[in-house]
């Protein structure tokens, strides 16, 4: 099992789609082993995209991360941080697949709804900046047996 991070942005929030995207990773088998509710600061912000901080377009990334309430969330499941990208689809909505979840609700380069971890580094830094160890439950569904076969 791998974890992987999400974090619904303030788009998806104001747009009140979290149910939705929710609903699609839990479908897909994923698990929801940690979620909370925050405003993101500017400090947190840097943090988060430290790698972009000296870009020029930092700055309205991160007015648009900070303007809004987003929901982070710590996913479990086979190959989390491939297949929630792959569910997110391209990064801008105009050129993510119809059936992504970008590609059927952002039409956007940077509204795109959803930050998702890609690799598994990238995971473990970001989860370590919104949670703390003992804020992550694991547990294993009883519908697992029926999601895929034991020795996957």
């Amino acid at each position: 099992m791998q974890r992987t991070f999400i974090l619904l942005k303030p788009d998806c929030v104001q747009r009140r789609l979290m149910g939705q995207v929710i609903a699609r990773f839990e479908a897909k088998g994923l698990n929801f082993v940690a979620m909370r509710m925050l405003q993101i600061t500017p400090e947190l912000a840097k943090k988060h995209y430290a790698e972009h901080v000296e870009k020029g377009w930092y700055p309205m990334l991160e007015g648009f991360i900070t303007g809004g309430p987003v929901v982070a969330a710590v996913v479990e499941g086979l190959d989390a941080v491939r297949v929630v990208r792959e569910m997110l689809g391209a990064t801008n909505g105009l050129q993510a697949a119809p059936g992504t979840i970008r590609g059927d609700y952002s039409s956007s380069q940077q509204m795109n709804l959803v930050h998702g971890s890609d690799s598994l580094e990238s995971a473990a830094r970001e989860i370590a900046l919104y949670f703390a160890d003992e804020q992550v439950c694991s547990y294993e569904p009883t519908i697992t047996k029926w999601m895929h076969a034991a020795n996957e």
